[in-house]
Formats: C-alpha cells, structure tokens, sequence
C-alpha cells in the first residue's frame, strides 16, 4: 500500500542522489540547470520485471512501481519541454531550456530557500539545484529568453580543444566549421572558477550576454543584482529597453572576486525586473572552487 501526504513542509528539498556541479567535462558552464520531482514518484514499470516483493521469493508484477532518482526528475523535464515546444514551435532548444531556468522557483513551500537534503538542510546552492525547481506554469512566458544556435554550440566545443574527429562525431555534420572558437556560450546561468593558485587573490571575469523579448511588445527592464559574498558584479548597461517583440538587447556582466581562501561555495543572483510589468527573469550566479567533493 502506497499512502500520499500532502502539506509536507519544507519541500521541495534537493535529494542527496541529485547530479552535482561543476561539470567534469567543462565546468566553465554551470551545471546542473534545474531541479524537477524525482522522488517517490509513481511511474509506469517494464512488464518483464518485478515492483515488489514478498519474503525472499514471493515477486509481484505490477505496471506502475514506486521509483526515485534523476531518471525520474528527467520525464518531468522533458514533458514540459516537449509543451514550451508545442506552446512555441518557433522556439529553439536553447530557448526552451532557457525559459525553463529563468522561470525556475529557487523558494520552498515555507518561502525559504530550497534546502539540501545532503548538506543538513542548509541552504541548497545552484550546484545542487541548478536555477530551482521547475515551474511548468510559469515557462510558457518568461519575458525574455537567451537564445544559442548550433554553431554556438559547436564554437564552444573549439575552444575545447577537441579534434575534429572528437567534433564530427558529436555535430555529426561538416557543416559547422571551428573558425570561431568560443567559450562565451549564451547561457541563462553564470559560475566564476578559482583554482587552489588563484584562491585569495583577485579575480576579473566578463561575460557578455544577448536576450531576446519573447513578451507581448515594447517593454522595460531593470537589473536587480544580489552578489556572491566577497563578489562584486558589475551589470552593464542596469536597464534594457524593447521597442517590439523579437528585439534583441546585449550585457555584459563583470564579476570582481577578491575574497576567500578556505574554497567555500558562494551565489546570488541576477534577475531582470519588467518595469511596470510582470516578468522577472532571473539567473543564478556561482564563484565556486575549480573542483568541489
């Protein structure tokens, strides 16, 4: 017997099996993006294998089982990616994703920040849980979206020193060529990295950002900015203007670290508030140690 309890406080919380950042392969990019339910969750069950079972040698077939992990968080994220797809056939995969983060809630049921389940409860940060956790109603509208193209993609696995057989295999097409190799991928997220040489002094890092208005028409926007602690960051320029819908502004965002040397994970925010309207779009923002255990 399965029984449900409703008004469970805090949730949700960030599982300990949850994927963890920075990423092995390239942590330049903050990883994970999100968080979606994945525990306890009734899915549908294979017919050749067993749900439950009784004693030692009593097994119990059933077609829904009781199931927890990040293959469970992932249909949850697929299906509503599969809807902003629907809802906005237009709209690429980078901007699907990218509405699905910046629309993402970072708050739990008490009003709080997500808790991690991993860390004692403490405060979950964006490696834990990405942007927060999705939210389905929110991502079909999110003001503005950071778009990228496969050859953006394709430049930033260049700058990666990949050969172009390593390339080839992954684009499966000669179609995008390496002569702009780039590490500055459009992403609705930010990490600045210290190494163990750098810990303690400090750190420059810019990084331009382009948004697109996927809004009713002509809006504003104002930055709001809540730094990393021992962070300064820089928004340049602090309000955007859009005469239409489609229109594209660019940012650059400057991150000044000076603080630190025990390489303890430290985030805030970015977020873009419509004036006089109701978007917000917000990006979280990580200094963060080059490798966390």
């Amino acid at each position: 017997m399965v029984l449900t309890f409703v008004g469970t406080k805090p949730a949700p919380v960030v599982a300990s099996y949850t994927s963890r950042g920075p990423s092995p392969s390239y942590p330049g990019i903050l990883k994970p993006d999100i968080m979606a339910p994945g525990t306890n969750i009734i899915a549908a069950w294979h017919a050749d294998g067993y749900s439950a079972k009784i004693g030692l040698n009593i097994y119990l077939v059933n077609d829904f089982n009781v199931v927890s992990g990040t293959s469970m968080a992932c249909p949850h994220a697929s299906g509503i990616a599969a809807l902003l797809k629907g809802a906005h056939p237009e709209w690429s995969p980078a901007a699907i994703r990218s509405a699905m983060m910046i629309t993402a809630n970072p708050f739990d049921n008490t009003q709080n920040l997500i808790k991690d389940n991993c860390q004692n409860f403490e405060i979950a940060t964006p490696l834990a849980m990405g942007a927060g956790q999705v939210d389905p109603n929110c991502a079909p509208d999110p003001g503005l979206i950071y778009d990228a193209t496969p050859q953006d993609y394709v430049n930033l696995l260049c700058s990666m020193n990949f050969t172009q057989n390593q390339i080839l295999t992954i684009t499966r097409s000669n179609s995008y060529p390496c002569s702009n190799p780039s590490a500055d991928l459009n992403y609705p997220s930010f990490i600045a990295l210290f190494s163990n040489k750098t810990m303690g002094n400090d750190i420059l890092i810019q990084k331009f950002q382009t948004v697109t208005n996927v809004g009713d028409g002509a809006t504003t926007y104002k930055v709001e900015v809540a730094a990393p602690k021992g962070t300064v960051v820089m928004v340049s320029p602090d309000k955007m203007v859009f005469g239409q819908k489609y229109e594209k502004q660019r940012y650059s965002v400057t991150t000044h670290y000076s603080g630190g040397k025990n390489g303890t994970v430290t985030f805030g925010s970015i977020v873009w508030a419509e004036v006089n309207g109701k978007h917000t779009v917000r990006s979280p923002i990580v200094v963060s140690p080059l490798v966390v255990v």
